[in-house]
């Protein structure tokens, strides 16, 4: 990448993040802060650097920072609506901004694809980007802490201490914490769009495969 290129891209994230920053922060869900913006740009940039086709890094910048810039909790009826809530925030705040016009479609298609609940197939390389981007979030040592602060906030149980797998019962990961690996978290991987995404991915499945297997002996008191 030139170094030009390198400019503009430090020169609008700058711009984004003085922008969010000035926005004030209402929301209460930590594990979807300005942090877990700059987490996701961090991951979608190593996605970048691995894929070997063109890809406009500044659409991808752009919709790493405003992905969650509209977040309802996990329970909320109109969860599935977030992210077509946050393109439309998004368009708005770019346009004020005097973002280039030609690249706020993809910006906001990008931003209303990411969400796993909405289920929007991306449809550019970019998109394809932010959303596995964002997906490796919610694997690996960040995305096992998430789930249970997550869990915490709605009062759902840990897991069943009887049938922590499920081997004896149907899953409800809106009971047990736990329950959500197998419902959603280790399922991740297949919905990887990019060959960087993936490999990324079942790495960090098996982390959390392991973790699984390390409680299994910890509640039959093996902690060695």
């Amino acid at each position: 990448m030139s170094n030009s290129c390198t400019d503009t891209l430090n020169s609008w994230e700058q711009k984004i993040t003085s922008w969010l920053q000035s926005m004030g922060d209402d929301n209460n869900d930590a594990s979807h802060d300005f942090f877990h913006f700059q987490r996701v740009w961090k991951t979608a940039q190593q996605i970048m650097d691995q894929e070997q086709i063109p890809i406009n890094r500044l659409v991808v910048l752009a919709a790493c920072y405003f992905h969650d810039v509209v977040v309802l909790p996990k329970d909320h009826p109109e969860r599935s609506q977030a992210s077509s809530l946050a393109a439309i925030k998004t368009r708005v705040c770019l346009e004020e901004m005097g973002f280039p016009h030609e690249l706020i479609d993809n910006v906001c298609h990008s931003v209303e694809s990411h969400s796993y609940s909405a289920g929007i197939t991306p449809e550019t390389i970019e998109a394809m980007v932010v959303q596995d981007a964002d997906r490796m979030e919610a694997l690996g040592a960040i995305g096992l802490a998430r789930v249970f602060y997550t869990s915490g906030l709605l009062r759902r149980k840990m897991f069943d201490p009887e049938d922590p797998l499920a081997e004896h019962r149907e899953l409800d990961d809106r009971e047990y914490a736990l329950d959500h690996f197998q419902v959603k978290l280790l399922k991740l991987s297949e919905t990887m769009q990019t060959t960087a995404g993936r490999r990324m991915a079942e790495r960090n499945s098996d982390y959390l495969r392991e973790y699984m297997g390390k409680l299994l002996k910890e509640l039959d008191g093996d902690y060695s």
